[in-house]
C-alpha cells in the first residue's frame, strides 16, 4: 500500500514538473497593442471661436509658425512645466497685411522637439497635431505630439 502511494506521488510530481517545464518552454505569442489616434483636421480660427467643442478631441492645425513662447506655462488650471514644454504660437489667418500671433490658443510642445526645431522663423507653414486638454480662461489648450515644418517662408 505504500509502494503505491508512493508511486503515485512520484508519478503526480514528475507529471507536474513535465507540465511546468513544457509551460516554460513554450513562448507565448507576446501581444502588441497599437494605439492608432486619429486626427481631425481644423482650422485654427474655428477652434478658437468654439473651444468647448473641441475639449478633449484629437486635432490636426496647419498654419504659419509665429514664435516659441512660454506663455501658459506653469499655469495651474492647465499645468504643463516649464521644465518639460515651451509654448509656441501660430499666426493668426484673417490677417494678411502683417503678423499677429493667435495667442488664444496655447499648444505645448516638449522641449527635445521644440529644440529641433529652433531655427524656425516667423512664417513658416507648419502642421501640428495633438489633443485639447483645456479651456481654461475660454482658451483653448493643446499638446501636440506631432509637429512638422511643411514650407520654410519664402526669402523676398
Amino acid at each position: 500500500m505504500i509502494k503505491k502511494i508512493l508511486l503515485i506521488t512520484l508519478t503526480a510530481c514528475l507529471l507536474l514538473q513535465g507540465q511546468v517545464f513544457a509551460e516554460t518552454a513554450i513562448e507565448k505569442p507576446k501581444v502588441q497593442q497599437t494605439t492608432s489616434i486619429t486626427y481631425t483636421p481644423v482650422n485654427a480660427l474655428d477652434v478658437v471661436a468654439a473651444p468647448e467643442t473641441f475639449l478633449n478631441k484629437n486635432i490636426t492645425v496647419k498654419g504659419k509658425f509665429d514664435k516659441f513662447s512660454t506663455l501658459g506655462l506653469d499655469y495651474q488650471p492647465a499645468y504643463k512645466s516649464s521644465e518639460e514644454y515651451i509654448t509656441f504660437l501660430i499666426q493668426r489667418d484673417d490677417v494678411k497685411d502683417h503678423n499677429i500671433p493667435l495667442s488664444e490658443m496655447k499648444i505645448f510642445l516638449k522641449r527635445p522637439e521644440a529644440e529641433k526645431h529652433i531655427d524656425l522663423n516667423a512664417g513658416d507653414e507648419i502642421e501640428f497635431s495633438g489633443k485639447v486638454f483645456s479651456t481654461a480662461l475660454g482658451d483653448v489648450w493643446i499638446e501636440a505630439d506631432k509637429f512638422t515644418v511643411l514650407t520654410p517662408k519664402k526669402e523676398k
